[in-house]
């Protein structure tokens, strides 16, 4: 039997093409071999597999079998067991055939392929991932075959490899400017709380919420900034912040720990703002509390007062020193006192003179801007922050905020 005649014969049985090498074009099937394969395929083409893998037997029992033979009942037998979900015999088939030179690159690519994909599809999840990685090595990056693995992983509980593998895929499709598929951000995000990487499940719940603003991503999303342990002091009347600005925050507790930790911060205007807020709310002035909220209210005003009357002379002091800290300071003081064109200047030039911090000044540079009603710089300097210790992720967060109709969460 020619070769011709042999593709004829199987090429309706199996998911790619069964071409040879042209070198290998002279090769024949001996008539019992070759019989033996037409049974197989008439079985196949009836759907009955036993019969067919009983004639693929058939064929391969015969004695004396040349190297094209072998490769023959190699293919049909791969055909055979791939139909009838038979993995371990289909996978073997396609061993056989991968490790011989008669098959061409293209093709043991897509058998390395299936292999995977057979394999997860028969929920065997490690020999899927063990198949998918052995496919990415050899045939080179493949989107849909990395999310199988991440899947693969994901379904094993094997959560730190899902992370490992989703991260960098993810990163590079946002870079793109693309938009990250929804199940992979999900995977993300339950597998790095399942971690407790509140960083990672963080950065997941921003891009859920950027990419799928649902509710449920926004609640999920505060929750973690919540929990956060990495994020630091300095950030944290932040997270305060666009909790309030997407209506997380209604306790008398959370306005009065803000305020707190706007005074420690040196900023009793914004202090006095987020209580007046709580006030307008109908959170403070009310119940056992009312009187100590009060005091503290009249605290914060006069503190107020005080950094009005000194805030040249902060400013001063301010240019004097080697960072620029302090001037990073002074500027947000002026944004609030309404002098946000000098404010924001002084601000800008902190942050040229060298911070601490650069992506926690640019945050507050965007929020600064964002308060003098500069909205459109304001996405632009917060789109500019960067960063693992949840600057990034609360100023992605203002950028979504910024960017969306108010009643989205």
């Amino acid at each position: 039997m020619t070769m011709r005649f042999v593709r004829g014969l199987l090429c309706s049985a199996t998911v790619f093409s069964l071409a040879v090498p042209a070198a290998y074009a002279a090769d024949t099937l001996g008539q019992p071999v070759g019989t033996a394969l037409q049974k197989a395929q008439s079985a196949l083409g009836a759907h009955d597999y036993a019969k067919a893998l009983a004639a693929v037997n058939q064929a391969d029992a015969v004695k004396d079998k040349t190297a094209y033979e072998d490769y023959t009942i190699a293919q049909m037998r791969a055909a055979v067991a791939s139909q009838a979900g038979n993995v371990a015999e289909a996978t073997a088939a396609y061993e056989k055939l991968i490790a011989s030179p008669r098959t061409p690159r293209n093709l043991k690519n897509q058998m390395l392929m299936s292999e995977g994909t057979m394999a997860y599809n028969a929920k065997d999840y490690p020999k899927a991932a063990e198949a998918i990685q052995r496919y990415l090595k050899e045939a080179g990056p493949n989107p849909q075959m990395e999310t199988l693995l991440a899947q693969s992983y994901y379904l094993q509980k094997d959560y730190a490899n899902t992370v490992k593998v989703l991260t960098p895929g993810i990163a590079q499709v946002v870079k793109a400017g693309q938009k990250p598929v929804e199940s992979q951000l999900q995977m993300l995000a339950a597998s790095a709380t399942a971690l407790k990487d509140s960083t990672t499940a963080t950065h997941a719940y921003v891009l859920l919420a950027t990419y799928y603003p649902k509710k449920e991503y926004w609640a999920l999303l505060l929750h973690e900034l919540v929990v956060n342990t990495k994020i630091p002091p300095s950030l944290q009347l932040d997270v305060y912040r666009i909790r309030l600005a997407v209506g997380d925050v209604s306790t008398a507790r959370d306005f009065m720990e803000m305020t707190e930790i706007a005074m420690q911060g040196h900023m009793p205007q914004l202090a006095l703002d987020l209580m007046n807020q709580g006030y307008q709310q109908g959170v403070l002035g009310q119940g056992a509390e009312a009187a100590r909220q009060a005091r503290l209210k009249a605290l914060v005003e006069k503190t107020v007062a005080a950094k009005k009357a000194s805030i040249e002379a902060d400013e001063k002091a301010a240019l004097a020193q080697t960072s620029g800290n302090e001037l990073l300071n002074v500027g947000y003081n002026y944004v609030t006192f309404g002098q946000a064109p000098k404010g924001l200047a002084l601000m800008q030039q902190a942050i040229t003179k060298g911070v601490t911090d650069p992506n926690i000044a640019r945050l507050h540079l965007g929020l600064a801007q964002m308060q003098a009603g500069n909205k459109a710089e304001a996405i632009q300097t917060l789109k500019s922050v960067a960063g693992d210790n949840g600057a990034y992720d609360i100023a992605q967060l203002w950028v979504l905020k910024l960017g969306q109709p108010a009643t989205t969460h």
